[in-house]
């Protein structure tokens, strides 16, 4: 007898920040001490509440529960877990909010944990910290209230959690050579007892991540799905096991055998798994199918998705966008600056919540004819539309030439060039580029933008903002200067604001790390540079100085990683078209005599594929067009590159590959293990190791900055090395700053004093690492 089953649907998970950025708000509040641990729980409440009310509107069989975090869902699995960083002393039991956020943000005595991209998205996740004293002994029970808090309100409840190997595999060992795997059984146990919390009360399904099945993953981590997901199979809720990001249909046996209830499927990034896993799929089992894109803000054609998955139809499957929708904006319905073109090309997730409603009913039947012609109408409308096409930006990339993307000798000879035209002092030191953001900047661009502010004016304020941070970097005595890009309001939208082929939004935020959030721009068409966007900025603030004045851009592969990007051509040609835009700013800023250009690409690792095959591919295209962005100057001219949170040793050849003279890296809270590769490889360039983090208010102290010096030149030659902070000011204030620097420039003083006296730094092992106290930390 063929059993039907009523399609369902959910989601894997909801952007917790608010429409309005309520959280993001209320955490910098409560960081400064301006509302209490009372009223920061009454903004999460409410924005729980908020949206699992709007789940349950757009006929979601579930509210997803567990999604929420005050900063990160793998730093809530730590909290859960009792799986917190010893060195913190914290305990995991009676954690209060204040101290889980030191664990991200650092403390007096501590740094914060390390943080890192999720895959290839760019949300930052904290790292758990494991070693072989780490008891998985369990710890606040959070995640238990805001189940009970759904239920109490007659949601269905699907709770979500981390899976268990996954978990584990992103952790870090922080003794030498300890096996993180061998925690594997202490996990188990962990989650076991949270199975059976869940079962007492009442929660039918557990939705668990493991994202790293779509990796290359080695064959003892793939071992240990069959035996711990057995180990679940008869207590606790049923188990909805998630993966996304990528394919995995080379583990569709294991999936299909393993004793989970289902298995959910990410069809937007590998739509063609799904046949792979349609064949044979046992009836019993869910298959969900994730077939609206959790990743990008286009409308999704709901009638080519009802024909990719009619075929299921009655089997049992469940509806659900490709990934958790913490990566797209919350509500679209906010925008109203959009032209309605523009805006009825675009979904947000409350739009998709409604896109999975209205794929939900046709698939059970319900006449959804008059909502699958207006999304039709959306579709076609985008397609048809002359604003996305510009022949002759096609024409330019057609034309380009290998030599386009080349500089014009090797760097030996550029290098020797650039010491004669700076004549920098060993160690030369910099920043990366953003100084602090203060509410009388942003106040003034907002002002500006409103039209409340004259041009003139607003210029003039600028301007004394700029002549502010030469002031105090020249006071400091910094060797190579920045302009603080106080115009900017964030580094991929200030350039996509002033690029053909993009559109902004008012609401479009997206979280990044803890408050910290993004809007990226919305990149619907071919892109070229009408203006220059930069070099009056740039040559007022080195018109301030006879220090060398470094020009800020953001590179073509971070701007398309860090926008919403058009999908109906490959992102290989976008790039090259924002490298050309770029080239034309480089080629500007130099000949209004700017020596020293910095092309960021934070993002470059970010669009990484997860899988290794298609990683040579992307490594080409991404690296030349850096170079096409870079090649246009003279063998004098040096450009700068910065990359931060990214694991970079296994495409060292890729970042040499593009060839920039020198490149800044975040180090500083992986202590400059990240380096090591750069020394092994032996990495041909300068390199700018970063001596600080600059996402903590703590402030380090001379000794620590100066051990991190000494430690990075034991793997790079000193002639090679720069001094930095791993990345931009611009979220920091200003005695944090100036307190920061001026000890990074302290140590550095002293390392050259060390070099000049002995030939050589100090030993790394000689300098002991130093608590900061006497109240010089300046956490909120």
């Amino acid at each position: 007898m063929t059993i039907t089953h009523t399609t369902k649907a959910h989601i894997l998970g909801f952007p917790r920040i608010g429409a309005q950025r309520e959280l993001k708000f209320a955490l910098e509040q409560f960081w400064k001490g301006e509302i209490d641990e009372s009223a920061l729980a009454q903004t999460g409440n409410a924005l729980r509440r908020q949206h699992w009310q709007w789940q349950k509107d757009a006929d979601l069989d579930f509210v997803t529960v567990g999604d929420f975090a005050w900063y990160d869902q793998m730093l809530n699995a730590s909290a859960l877990l009792g799986a917190l960083p010893a060195r913190f002393g914290f305990d995991a039991k009676n954690l209060s909010l204040k101290q889980y956020f030191e664990l991200a943000r650092g403390n007096a005595a501590q740094p914060a944990q390390e943080m890192t991209k999720w895959f290839d998205t760019n949300y930052h996740y904290l790292v758990p910290e494991l070693d072989e004293n780490t008891d998985f002994a369990g710890g606040v029970d959070w995640f238990f209230y805001e189940i009970e808090e759904a239920r109490s309100l007659g949601h269905a409840v699907k709770a979500v959690l981390p899976g268990p190997i996954t978990f584990l595999y992103l952790a870090k060992a922080k003794t030498a050579g300890f096996d993180k795997l061998s925690l594997l059984p202490k996990v188990v146990a962990a989650y076991a007892l949270i199975l059976e919390r869940l079962a007492k009360l009442g929660v039918e399904w557990l939705q668990l991540d493991e994202p790293i099945l779509g990796l290359d993953l080695e064959a003892e981590w793939l071992a240990a799905f069959e035996p711990v997901y057995r180990s679940f199979a008869y207590t606790g809720p049923k188990i909805l096991l998630a993966a996304y990001f990528e394919s995995v249909a080379a583990h569709a046996a294991l999936l299909r055998d393993l004793p989970v209830a289902g298995v959910h499927l990410d069809l937007v990034r590998a739509p063609q798994q799904l046949d792979v896993f349609a064949n044979n799929w046992p009836a019993s089992k869910v298959l969900s199918l994730g077939v609206v894109d959790g990743r990008n803000i286009w409308v999704s054609d709901l009638s080519a998705l009802l024909a990719q998955v009619n075929a299921l139809q009655g089997r049992n499957i469940w509806l659900s966008a490709s990934c958790s929708l913490l990566h797209v904006p919350v509500d679209l319905a906010q925008e109203s600056k959009l032209d309605d073109e523009l805006k009825g090309w675009l979904a947000f997730a409350k739009q998709k919540l409604q896109e999975i409603s209205v794929l939900k009913r046709a698939l059970n039947g319900a006449d959804v004819s008059a909502e699958l012609s207006a999304n039709a109408a959306k579709v076609a409308s985008r397609a048809a539309s002359p604003r996305i096409h510009n022949p002759a930006v096609s024409a330019r990339v057609q034309g380009l030439q290998e030599a386009d993307a080349r500089r014009h000798a090797v760097f030996a000879t550029r290098q020797a060039e650039q010491k004669l035209r700076f004549n920098l002092p060993p160690l030369p030191t910099t920043t990366i580029g953003s100084f602090p953001q203060t509410k009388e900047i942003r106040a003034a661009r907002a002002a500006f933008k409103k039209g409340t502010l004259a041009q003139n004016d607003y210029v003039e304020q600028m301007q004394a903002e700029i002549r502010l941070a030469v002031e105090k970097q020249e006071a400091l005595g910094i060797d190579v200067l920045v302009h603080g890009e106080a115009e900017r309001n964030d580094m991929v939208e200030y350039f996509g604001e002033q690029l053909s082929g993009f559109a902004f939004t008012q609401f479009g935020w997206v979280q990044s790390y803890g408050s910290r959030c993004v809007k990226p721009p919305v990149l619907f068409g071919d892109v070229s540079r009408p203006t220059p966007m930069t070099v009056e900025w740039t040559r007022y603030a080195q018109s301030l100085t006879q220090k060398p004045m470094k020009g800020m851009l953001t590179g073509p592969v971070t701007i398309l990683q860090w926008s919403f990007v058009r999908d109906d051509q490959p992102r290989s040609v976008t790039t090259q078209q924002i490298a050309l835009a770029i080239r034309d700013e480089v080629v500007d800023l130099e000949a209004a005599g700017i020596g020293i250009i910095q092309i960021d690409e934070p993002a470059f690792r970010e669009g990484l594929p997860l899988k290794k095959r298609d990683w040579a591919a992307y490594l080409n295209w991404a690296a030349e067009a850096f170079r096409i962005s870079a090649s246009g100057v003279t063998n004098a001219t040096q450009i700068h590159t910065h990359m931060c949170y990214s694991e970079f040793n296994d495409i060292l050849p890729a970042i040499a590959a593009m060839d920039a003279d020198v490149i800044t890296i975040e180090t500083s809270r992986s202590d400059m293990e990240l380096l090591t590769g750069f020394g092994t490889f032996k990495y041909p360039n300068e390199v700018g190791p970063g001596v600080y983090d600059i996402h903590s208010p703590r402030i380090p102290p001379v000794e620590d900055m100066l051990r991190l010096i000494a430690k990075a030149a034991e793997v790079v030659p000193v002639e090679l090395l720069w001094v930095n902070p791993d990345c931009g000011l611009k979220t920091r204030n200003w005695p944090e700053t100036e307190a920061a620097l001026a000890n990074m420039l302290e140590a550095t003083r002293q390392a050259r004093q060390h070099l000049a006296e002995h030939g050589q730094l100090p030993s790394f092992a000689s300098i002991p690492a130093k608590p900061h106290v006497n109240g010089a930390c300046a956490c909120h």
